[in-house]
Formats: C-alpha cells, structure tokens, sequence
C-alpha cells in the first residue's frame, strides 16, 4: 500500500511508519504542564487550569491545554509566563530545568 504526502512522496506502509515516530515535538513544556497540573493540591483538572488561565487574559481552552500537553500545539511566551504563574511554577522548570 503506498501514501502520498503533500509534497506528493510515495511512503510505503513500512517508510510511514518511520515518518510518524520521528516526528517532532512543538513544545517542550508539555510534560511538565500535566505533571505540575497534576500535581497541585487538589489536583487541576484542565478545565480548571484554562479558568484560572481566563482569570489572567489568557484564552486557552481545555483542548488547546490537552494538545500543548500531548505536543501538538506551540506556547507563546506570555503564554508560557501565565501558566507558570497559575501552576505555582517556575518559567526555568517548564522549560527543563531542575528547580521547581
């Protein structure tokens, strides 16, 4: 069975399979949100986690937390400040530093 991508290559089913483990990461906070959110006592749920955000003017919904979580969304760095601040964090340690 042959795919077609949009630059027209021909992956066949053993090359894909290649392609999609290789892909690459759009944040590197993403781990580390759902650790600290879950974390938290009581632990925040992402529906909670995007309220607190709102409180801020940070407009991000449960699905936007879940895809930067899951590395499927970039943050922006007012971004990345705002959720620091809601998960008691510091910017240093989202972004893979060892303090906390």
């Amino acid at each position: 069975m042959m795919f077609y991508s949009r630059t027209f290559s021909v992956y066949t089913k053993d090359t894909l399979s290649g392609v999609i483990k290789n892909r690459v990461r759009k944040n590197i906070i993403g781990r580390r949100v759902a650790a600290a959110r879950q974390g938290s006592e009581p632990a925040l749920t992402q529906d909670a986690l995007s309220g607190r955000l709102a409180r801020l003017g940070i407009q991000l919904d449960r699905a936007a937390i879940a895809k930067i979580e899951n590395n499927h969304r970039h943050v922006f760095d007012y971004e990345l400040k705002a959720l620091a601040n809601v998960l008691g964090v510091e910017v240093g340690w989202l972004l893979g530093d060892g303090k906390r």
